[in-house]
């Protein structure tokens, strides 16, 4: 039986297992009116596809901390300290000088072995981001886990420390900048080699509780290897839910910790939510010859005088011990504990990463959920009308003679043909959404996109100047917006043709449509704003365009911000695909129940025209089944309002 030990008592435990119990209800309860629609055939194929994505959303929902600092900051010890104290000793190797060679991610995923998966340096050779070997496990050297011991766990994540022997000319080619002076990382030795890292990736999928509840930790390696990682600083550090970076009280903010501050987590322009800034390693200011005010003072000052250069206010740097906090925890020592300020940290990190992630998820669920019950309300609702009207009809008909009947008869017919008539206009609309709809696909199309990346590399890879690559590059990400403006353009065509649509069923035909819902690419949009900014900043600038050779910078470009693009491309044809399906679904719902209502209407007239079934026969089962109805109306609001309360704000 593996050795999965207890979450250690702390506040972010507790409050991340709240928010993992309450997407669990929240996926539960959504799945319990799955079921129940599906029962009571109320369930269409794009209702339980939006359920279905709605679950999906849930189960799949992951919160990132991520964890930067150059080396020799207290990283690793600080993720013990947090996350693995239980074990009773450190898992994460964590010692003197360098420990986490390279970008290292800790999470769970069920139905794969405990294990970790190591991507060789060499891969860097390949021209290509790490995200594309992340579906090749054959790229990928393997080492299990074994978590009944925390020996063997330690044993084989020392493989994070591992590196390799090369030549300069293979550390330069792989990224790595190599120099001669005695302060270079990446340094020539006596034997003409350089030592560099030898994995570009690490994954460790690992059964911890807080990892299995959706956790996922990033380990990060210093500057050298922040910088030379597209996955890094254009995807994984941006999108983390929340980052701590790591000072070390006995050095300050040095120049390269200054330099990933600006450049990767506090800079201009990059997201702000949920960054917090630690001191570590306050134990070294613990002097015995002085008071216990004196010594909180000294660390205030230090901390106040990291958050100046920074430029944060003084309460947003944290001091802590990681080390302490790891004996501590370990020892059962609560005023240790104490002492360290690891718990004020952890409150932190709490208050800035789980309320807000449960807003958004919150908000996103709540958004389509309500569309989705809107239009099972209003199908419902329109069932009900249409029963109603037909009881009504029925009840009319008691006393009165064949003639009246057959009247009736020929006034349903009569409005039928005028239904379907209406059904003409309604498939020749459909084919012109169709066409929209592939115009839409075309814009946003990877062939499109392709194409356009293999122009702009060619034609960088062919410039003899620099001005030439600088305007290569400001032509992609104009095409790019290009691209998604025109697709922006069929939107809003689609929208205003469905909205038309809606209002003519509506008014010709009684049904109960509303308004359709609206869509938006400006997030896409604002992702290439911001990649675009990047590329500003690191790449498409003078001193860069001058200094560096042009298939580097062409390399560069395309291994960091194309392959960005496109993950926001591939996501947009997703969102669109799912939009267009929802916009759809309610008049392909609504004309199928309305042909539906009016063919039990006729059919029932006929039987009664035909004798077949006496008129309070038919009244009794119409009266049967307006309580049936009324009752699933009833049920239905009580699902939803049970999935209503768990997506109000905490």
């Amino acid at each position: 039986m593996p050795f999965l030990p207890k979450i250690a008592a702390m506040s972010l435990a507790p409050r991340f297992a709240a928010y993992a119990e309450w997407r669990s209800q929240l996926a539960a309860r959504i799945g319990a009116l799955q079921d129940w629609l599906v029962r009571n055939e109320l369930a269409g194929a794009q209702t339980a596809l939006r359920f279905a994505l709605l679950q999906d959303k849930l189960r799949d929902d992951k919160l990132t901390v991520a964890f930067v600092a150059e080396f020799s900051r207290g990283k690793s010890e600080l993720i013990n300290a947090m996350f693995f104290s239980t074990y009773g000793n450190r898992i994460l190797p964590s010692s003197a000088g360098r420990t986490t060679m390279c970008p290292t991610e800790l999470y769970w995923e069920e139905g794969k072995p405990a294990r970790i998966e190591l991507l060789p340096i060499t891969t860097r050779a390949s021209n290509r981001g790490v995200s594309e070997f992340r579906n090749q496990p054959e790229a990928w050297t393997q080492v299990l886990l074994d978590t009944a011991s925390a020996a063997a766990m330690q044993a084989a994540l020392r493989h994070v420390s591992e590196t390799l022997r090369v030549a300069p000319e293979e550390a330069a080619a792989l990224g790595f900048a190599v120099g001669e002076e005695a302060s270079d990382l990446y340094r020539v030795a006596a034997d003409g080699l350089v030592e560099v890292p030898r994995w570009r990736h690490a994954l460790i999928n690992f059964p911890h509780p807080l990892l299995q509840q959706g956790l996922v930790i990033l380990d990060t390696p210093g500057l050298n290897a922040v910088g030379a990682e597209p996955e890094l600083t254009l995807s994984l550090l941006p999108n983390a839910h929340a980052v701590l970076f790591l000072l070390a009280a006995d050095t300050g903010v040095s120049q390269s910790d200054l330099t990933i501050w600006k450049e990767y987590i506090g800079g201009a322009g990059l997201p702000r939510a949920g960054r917090l800034v630690v001191l570590n390693k306050i134990d070294g200011q613990w002097d015995e010859l002085k008071s216990a005010a004196e010594v909180d003072g000294e660390i205030a000052r230090q901390a106040a005088s990291c958050a100046s250069v920074l430029g944060l206010a003084p309460g947003l740097v944290y001091p802590v011990s990681a080390q302490k906090a790891l004996v501590a925890r370990v020892n059962g020592d609560a005023r240790l504990l104490e002492r360290s300020r690891l718990p004020l940290l952890e409150e932190a990190l709490s208050q800035a990463l789980i309320p807000a992630r449960r807003q958004i998820v919150g908000e996103r669920i709540a958004s389509e959920f309500g569309a989705a019950i809107s239009g099972i309300r209003t199908l419902q609702e329109s069932r009900l009308a249409g029963l109603r009207g037909q009881l009504v009809e029925l009840v009319g008909l008691r006393g009165k003679n064949q003639g009246v009947v057959e009247y009736l008869m020929g006034q349903i017919s009569s409005e039928k043909a005028g239904f379907e008539a209406g059904l003409q206009r309604y498939y020749a609309v459909r084919n012109v959404f169709n066409a929209h709809s592939s115009k839409l696909f075309s814009h946003l199309s990877s062939d499109s996109l392709r194409q356009l990346t293999r122009d702009t590399r060619s034609t960088m890879l062919e410039a003899n100047f620099s001005s030439v690559l600088s305007e290569a590059m400001n032509a992609f990400f104009a095409r790019s917006r290009e691209m998604l403006t025109a697709a922006g353009g069929e939107i809003d065509e689609i929208l205003e043709m469905m909205d038309a649509v809606y209002q003519r069923f509506t008014s010709e035909h009684g049904l109960k449509l509303g308004t359709p819902t609206a869509f938006s690419l400006s997030r896409y949009g604002a992702e290439i704003d911001r990649l675009q900014t990047w590329c500003d900043t690191h790449l498409n600038t003078m001193l860069t365009l001058l200094t560096r050779d042009k298939k580097n910078i062409t390399q560069k470009f395309f291994e960091e911000v194309a392959i960005q693009i496109r993950r926001a491309f591939e996501q947009a044809n997703k969102d669109v695909e799912i939009w267009l399906r929802a916009i759809m679904a309610p008049v392909e719902t609504q004309v199928r129940e309305h042909q539906l209502q009016l063919k039990r209407r006729l059919d029932s007239l006929r039987r009664i025209h035909q004798a077949s079934d006496s008129l309070e026969e038919r009244i009794a089962e119409f009266e049967a089944t307006e309580n049936t109805l009324s009752r699933q109306i009833e049920t239905l609001e009580g699902l939803a309002g049970e999935i209503d309360k768990l997506l109000r704000p905490a």
